[in-house]
C-alpha cells in the first residue's frame, strides 16, 4: 500500500512542473528522489555508458553496486538502510546473495558534464547464469570483479567468457583489498594468467569502506565506449527483462537502440506481432521515476496494456507501430536442467498452491510449469529449473511470499529415452521412464544430460577432488595450474559429469572435501548414452509412485539400501506385518520389513484350558495374514516430507 502510495506521488509530481521531490523518511521509501525532473533529452548517446558487474558469488558485488550509487548520490550515504539496495527480495537479503537481476539509473558529474550510468546487476551464482547472460545483453561493457582475498572463481571465468563473446568492455576490479588475508599482486598475476590481463590495468578496490571507487567511476567513463545509436531512426527497442504489478500488469525493461520513446506511442512486438499502448515510462532511479520520454542509449522500464506475462518475451524487439525495422538477434531461452514435483502438504490446498505458482513465475520466466497427479500425494505441480539453488530458491519463495506449505519430491533431469523405432522421447518424470532391464523392451537405448565443469581448488586439496569427481562418475578429467606462487597454488580442475550426479549433493560434499575453499561451475555438454534404470519402492507389494528414482546401475544396492532404511524410520506401524522393498525391473535390490503392532488378545481370559487362548491367537493370525492380503499402506504426507526433505 505504502509502496502505491509512492507510486501515486511521484505520477502526481512528474505531472506538475516546476518538480520539487522529498526524500521519504519510511523504510519502503529510503531513496532520495531527484530534487528537479530528470530530462533525459539532456542525456545523449556520448555521456551514456551501459555497464554490469559480474563476479563469482560473495565477491561483493551488491556492495560496490550500494557505494556507486552513493557516490553519484542516487541514494544518501546517511541512510542506514542501504545494504544491498539492488537485492530487493527477502530470499536475497538472507542468504546474501543476488538472484533477480535488477537495473538502477545514475547521474555522474565529471568535469562539468554530467553522465548517465546505467548499471544492470547480475547474479553470480551458476544456477542464474540466464539472468546474467540477459542483463549483459543490454551493455556495453562490465566490471570484472575479483575478491582479492579468494582470487579468481569458477563462475569469474564461465560469465567472463559470455561478456567477450558479446564484445563488452572488461574493466578489472580487484575488491577487499582492506582484508587481512588480501594478496593484490598474486590475483592480479591469476586475472593475468587466466585472462590475459595487464596487471597494470586492474583497479584496486575496498566496496566496504568505498576506497578506490572514484577511480571505478572514472575508468567506466573512459574505458567502456557510449552506446552507438541515433534519435532520427525508427523507434527500436530491446526487451531485457520483466516483471508483473498487479495493477499495471507488465512492466518491461527496455534498452533504445534508436529512435525516441514516449508516453502515449503505439508500440509493436517483433515476436508476437501485438500491439500495446505506453502507459507509463521512465528510469529506475533506483526505483521507479517517470520520465516524459526514453531516447537512444538510455535504458528504462515501460508499463503498457500488456497482461500477460507470456507476453514479454525475453530478447524481443519493440518498434512503433506502422514502422518495419529489422528484429534484434536474440538469445537461447532459459533450458530447465532439473526437474521435481511440488505438492501440497494438505492436499485441498492445491488450487491455492497453483495460484501461487503462476504468479511466482511471472517475475521468474526461466521456470517450466506441468500439472501432474500422484496416487499417494495427490494433485501437484511438475517444475522445471536451471538448477537446484534455483528449485530452493523458489520453494523459500513460495513459502515467504505466499504462505505455501509444500512437499517436494526428489529432483531429476531430463533424460532421453531412443526406442528401436528411432524415435527420441524427453522423459523429465522418473513414473513415465520405461523399464530398461527388460531385454524384450522396444529401448534402443537411454541418454543422460552431462555437463563441463569447472573446479579450482588449492593444490593440497587436488586429490581430493579427483576422487570426488571419480566417485561421481565422471570423465576426460584434465587439470592445470592457475598460479605457483604465494604459499598454496590453485589449481583448476575440467572434466565431464553427468548432471544427475551434480544436482544431488555434489555440491555439499565438495565444500565439505575441500574446507570450502573449492569453487564449482559448470555448463550444459549435450548428452552421453548411460546405462540408467528406473528404481521403484514397494509396500506390501504395492509401488509409491512418488518415490520412483532413475539410477545409474553402479549405484543401485548403495541407493536402494539407504531409501530402504528411511522408509522404515519414518512408516508408521501397522497391524500386520509389512515389507519394504526396492526395486529394479522385476529384482528385488533391498529390503526392510516392519513388524507388527501386537495386541495381547488374551488379556482378557482367566484362568481355563489354554486351548482358550491358543484359538484366540489362532483367530489373530489368520486375521493379520488376511490384512497382510488386502491391507494397504498408506504413507502420510508427514513421512513423505521427512524422506524427502533429507539427503539421499
Amino acid at each position: 500500500m505504502l509502496e502505491c502510495w509512492r507510486r501515486a506521488c511521484l505520477n502526481v509530481f512528474v505531472g506538475h512542473q516546476p518538480l520539487l521531490y522529498k526524500q521519504f523518511s519510511t523504510s519502503a521509501c529510503r531513496y532520495a528522489l531527484p530534487k528537479t525532473a530528470i530530462r533525459m533529452e539532456e542525456y545523449p548517446c556520448d555521456v551514456i555508458r551501459n555497464f554490469s558487474i559480474i563476479a563469482h558469488i560473495d565477491h561483493g558485488k551488491s556492495t560496490l553496486a550500494d557505494r556507486l550509487l552513493e557516490f553519484t548520490g542516487t541514494i544518501d550515504k546517511k541512510e542506514k538502510g542501504n545494504q544491498q539496495v539492488l537485492d530487493k527480495l527477502k530470499v536475497e537479503r538472507e542468504r546474501g546473495i543476488t538472484v533477480k537481476a535488477q537495473t538502477a539509473s545514475m547521474i555522474y558529474p565529471y568535469k562539468g558534464t554530467k553522465y548517465l550510468f546505467n548499471l544492470i546487476d547480475t547474479p553470480g551464482h551458476v544456477d542464474f547464469a540466464w539472468e546474467v547472460s540477459r542483463s549483459l545483453a543490454a551493455c556495453q561493457g562490465a566490471l570484472l570483479l575479483v575478491d582479492a582475498t579468494q582470487g579468481v572463481q569458477a563462475q569469474s571465468i564461465s560469465v567472463f567468457h559470455i561478456a567477450k563473446e558479446r564484445g563488452l568492455t572488461i574493466i578489472p576490479v580487484l575488491n577487499k583489498i582492506d582484508m587481512p588475508a588480501a594478496d593484490p599482486e598474486r590475483v592480479a598475476a591469476q586475472i593475468q594468467s587466466t585472462f590475459g590481463i595487464d596487471p597494470n590495468d586492474v583497479l584496486q578496490i575496498s566496496a566496504k569502506t568505498g576506497k578506490g571507487v572514484d577511480k571505478v567511476l572514472e575508468a567506466i567513463l573512459t574505458r567502456i565506449s557510449p552506446p552507438k545509436a541515433n534519435e532520427d531512426d525508427p523507434l527500436k527497442a530491446f526487451l531485457f527483462d520483466s516483471s508483473y504489478d498487479r495493477y499495471r500488469g507488465v512492466i518491461s525493461l527496455l534498452s533504445i537502440q534508436g529512435g525516441v520513446l514516449r508516453k502515449g506511442d503505439k508500440i509493436a512486438s517483433c515476436h508476437t506481432r501485438k500491439k500495446y499502448e505506453v502507459t507509463e515510462l521512465g528510469i529506475m532511479y533506483p526505483e521507479e521515476v517517470p520520465t516524459t520520454s526514453l531516447r537512444p542509449g538510455q535504458v528504462g522500464y515501460i508499463a503498457c496494456n500488456m497482461k500477460e506475462s507470456s507476453e514479454a518475451h525475453i530478447g524481443d524487439t519493440l518498434h512503433r507501430v506502422g514502422s518495419a525495422v529489422e528484429p534484434m538477434p536474440g538469445f537461447k531461452p532459459a533450458k530447465a536442467m532439473v526437474y521435481a514435483g511440488v505438492y501440497p502438504v494438505d492436499s485441498n490446498d492445491f488450487v491455492k498452491l497453483e495460484e501461487s505458482i503462476k504468479r511466482l513465475t511471472l517475475t521468474d520466466r526461466s521456470v517450466e510449469v506441468m500439472r501432474e497427479s500422484s496416487t499417494a500425494l495427490g494433485q501437484g505441480c511438475r517444475l522445471g529449473f536451471l538448477g537446484t539453488l534455483h528449485m530452493d530458491v523458489f520453494r523459500q519463495r513460495l513459502e515467504d511470499e505466499y504462505n505455501a506449505n509444500v512437499i517436494i519430491t526428489a529432483p531429476t533431469v531430463p533424460f532421453k529415452v531412443v526406442y528401436k523405432d528411432n524415435k527420441t522421447v524427453i522423459i523429465s518424470n522418473p513414473v513415465d521412464f520405461p523399464d530398461t532391464v527388460d531385454s524384450s523392451g522396444r529401448v534402443k537405448e537411454v541418454q543422460e544430460p552431462v555437463v563441463s565443469a569447472t573446479i579450482i581448488v588449492p593444490e593440497e586439496y587436488l586429490g581430493e577432488m579427483m576422487d570426488l569427481c571419480y566417485t561421481h562418475r565422471a570423465e576426460e578429467m584434465d587439470h592445470r595450474y592457475l598460479d605457483t606462487s604465494g604459499t598454496s597454488a590453485r589449481v583448476i580442475l575440467t572434466c565431464i559429469l553427468p548432471l544427475s550426479e551434480v544436482v544431488t549433493n555434489f555440491f555439499d560434499k565438495l565444500k565439505s572435501r575441500s574446507s570450502g575453499f573449492a569453487s564449482f561451475d559448470y555448463e550444459d555438454a549435450g548428452y552421453r548414452p548411460s546405462k540408467l534404470s528406473k528404481m521403484i519402492f514397494l509396500l506390501n507389494g504395492k509401488p509409491v509412485d512418488a518415490l520412483a528414482l532413475i539410477i545409474h546401475r553402479s549405484a543401485e544396492q548403495e541407493v536402494g539400501r539407504a531409501w530402504v532404511k528411511k522408509l522404515h524410520k519414518v512408516i508408521p506401524r501397522q497391524l500386520f506385518e509389512v515389507p519394504i522393498q526396492a526395486a529394479v525391473g522385476k529384482r528385488i535390490i533391498a529390503r526392510e520389513t516392519l513388524s507388527a503392532m501386537r495386541a495381547d488378545v488374551t488379556a482378557g481370559l482367566y484362568g481355563g484350558h489354554y486351548e482358550r487362548k491358543l484359538k484366540h491367537l489362532v483367530n489373530q493370525k489368520e486375521s493379520k495374514k488376511r490384512m497382510k492380503k488386502f491391507g494397504n499402506v498408506d504413507l502420510p504426507q508427514e513421512a513423505f516430507y521427512d524422506i524427502l526433505s533429507t539427503k539421499s
